[in-house]
């Protein structure tokens, strides 16, 4: 059987393509992957995404591609796909999951004990830019877009003090950068998703020996923390304008959701938490909501 695999052009997006393939072939053999590499708008800017777009730039092509049979599924890095997805389409697996946590990679000779007035931080997401100014309120903070190395260059060619990436990328692709903090979620908590490859599929046209194979290979708590997570985004009407965070920790069945949203600068925070077996989830979930709306997050991701 022949899968078409919708990817982004970049080292990670074909790392993690990869790393589908290798899984889909130890399920099934007989299996033949083609990768089908789409330059998604997301990658043709520079321009910090939500001033152009949002998140849907990154998986709108290749959602066409879905859409139009040019492709039978689509790897994304799950942190990259909106919460709210067309109905047309569904995340039908992920991956387990690789350490979800954000890292600032710092210049030579310096601590996060260092960072002051005017110390200059790369990032062009409003999550990660509110709770880094909630702990220093008088960094600068600088937009930096473009794959993980074309980033990581811009310390030197753009003069930062610390630029803010995923841990997950830096494993993936094994970038041992000589200076690098990893936050804890105390710190910084991670965004809906992060560390998650999801696999979409268009839900009408997806062939069920395809939509098996996914299902063999899904993660499954991988796959409910994550959907817990996205749903707390969709429900709070988020989008990438928006500084919230959300995460999804699973220890001896127990799931622990954990939920933090700011307005843009970080002066204002509103944190949740939540503990529940899976069988106790809509209880727990309706209950966080309601005290998420009672205090005024929704209002305050729009500030």
């Amino acid at each position: 059987m022949k899968i078409r695999i919708a990817t982004r052009t970049s080292p990670l997006a074909m790392l993690q393509t990869n790393q589908v393939i290798a899984q889909i072939e130890s399920i099934d053999s007989m299996s033949v992957c083609e990768i089908i590499s789409i330059e998604s708008d997301g990658d043709l800017t520079e321009i910090p995404l939500h001033l152009v777009g949002g998140k849907g730039l990154f998986v709108s092509k290749l959602e066409t591609a879905l859409s139009n049979c040019d492709a039978d599924i689509a790897v994304h890095s799950l942190k990259d796909v909106p919460a709210l997805l067309d109905p047309e389409f569904s995340i039908a697996a992920t991956l387990t999951r690789e350490d979800s946590s954000d890292a600032i990679l710092l210049r030579d000779g310096i601590s996060l004990d260092d960072l002051g007035k005017n110390s200059r931080i790369g990032t062009s997401g409003p999550r990660r830019k509110s709770q880094m100014l909630a702990m220093y309120p008088t960094l600068e903070i600088v937009p930096v877009r473009g794959n993980i190395q074309t980033r990581i260059n811009k310390i030197a060619s753009e003069t930062l003090d610390g630029l803010i990436v995923a841990k997950a990328a830096l494993n993936r692709l094994e970038i041992d950068y000589p200076n690098i903090h990893v936050f804890s979620e105390m710190e910084m908590l991670p965004a809906a998703g992060q560390g998650a490859i999801g696999i979409e599929v268009c839900n009408s046209q997806i062939q069920l020996e395809i939509l098996d194979i996914l299902h063999k290979m899904n993660c499954q708590e991988t796959f409910t923390a994550t959907k817990i997570e996205r749903e707390i985004v969709e429900f709070l009407e988020g989008s990438c304008l928006s500084p919230i965070s959300s995460l999804v920790t699973v220890k001896d069945r127990k799931l622990h959701l954990q939920v933090r949203v700011s307005n843009q600068n970080g002066s204002k925070v509103i944190e949740k938490e939540a503990s529940f077996f899976p069988e106790q989830e809509p209880d727990a979930l309706s209950a966080l909501k309601r005290d998420l709306l009672e205090e005024g997050a929704q209002e305050l991701i729009q500030t």
